[in-house]
């Protein structure tokens, strides 16, 4: 929050994205619901908060990287931001973002067909997540999808009102690239930059994006795209007994990589010095999994 250049927020729905982010040196993550629908065949509007804390302490469990929780509309009315408030700082997120939306949500949103609320009721859910609030650091992101439904100017208009019943960032969607710009100028205070369509449809760099206040940029959707082309492609390799075209030959290599993304070694170690004793005086640990 304190840095004038954007910090890059990747998505990681489960505990083997988020240590491979990780180790590539990114500083936080992003929990997104919508991409976590698509995982378990639903939509954003499917996931119960239950289901989105349980991944969210699978992922701190193996990452102490601070992750942003898609908290979608705070599943419910003021009274109930109460309990998604506890649940989310219980669970170890460093911030919480909620959103303008009808609950319960709508399959309609991922059309950009959006749903919102009055004002007036979302900043009463802003008050009461402040209210909630145990922990000083924990970040409360308040979202409004207003640019598709009117206009910037009643995004705006909705965003300070957010930020004056307590948001400590704002985050307007907007429509088109070329949105953020103006939103950046006249919005005052942190906000979040969202990748409509990758690392390219920014259009500004990260120091450029800082200087308007932008203090994350999240892509909540690159990574689970390409997994699933990735395994859209494997899958139909498979099927024509064709060598896979995303490891190709590389797949003992690959599953090394897997290995020291889960830290398998530190898990050897301790099996050596515990209930496995009569293989320490044998070869590395590693020579028995290679190629076995």
């Amino acid at each position: 929050m304190e840095r004038e250049v954007a910090v890059v927020v990747p998505l990681a729905l489960d505990p083997i994205s988020a240590k491979i982010a990780e180790s590539e040196g990114f500083e936080a993550l992003y929990l997104g619901g919508g991409t976590l629908g698509y995982v378990k065949t639903g939509t954003e509007a499917n996931l119960s908060l239950t289901s989105m804390v349980q991944a969210g302490i699978e992922i701190r469990a193996a990452s102490d990287v601070p992750i942003i929780f898609d908290g979608t509309c705070g599943w419910g009315d003021p009274m109930h931001i109460h309990h998604t408030m506890g649940m989310a700082e219980a669970a170890g997120f460093g911030a919480i973002e909620i959103e303008d939306q009808l609950v319960p949500r709508r399959a309609h949103h991922h059309i950009d067909i959006e749903h919102l609320i009055p004002t007036e009721l979302m900043v009463q859910k802003i008050e009461q997540a402040v209210a909630a609030r145990r922990d000083p650091d924990f970040l409360i992101i308040a979202r409004t999808n207003a640019c598709r439904t009117d206009n910037i100017d009643e995004a705006l208009r909705r965003m300070e009102a957010y930020k004056l019943a307590g948001a400590d960032v704002q985050y307007v969607l907007h429509k088109h690239p070329e949105e953020a710009f103006e939103i950046g100028t006249r919005v005052d205070g942190p906000k979040i930059y969202a990748m409509l369509a990758g690392i390219d449809s920014i259009g500004m760099s990260l120091e450029e994006l800082g200087a308007l206040g932008y203090k994350f940029a999240i892509d909540g959707f690159t990574p689970f795209l390409a997994a699933q082309k990735a395994m859209r492609a494997s899958y139909a390799a498979l099927a024509r007994l064709e060598t896979d075209p995303t490891i190709g030959t590389d797949y003992f290599e690959e599953r090394e990589l897997v290995h020291k993304s889960i830290g398998l070694q530190t898990l050897l170690d301790v099996e050596l010095r515990t209930v496995e004793p009569a293989r320490s005086a044998d070869a590395p640990a590693y020579s028995m999994l290679q190629r076995s």
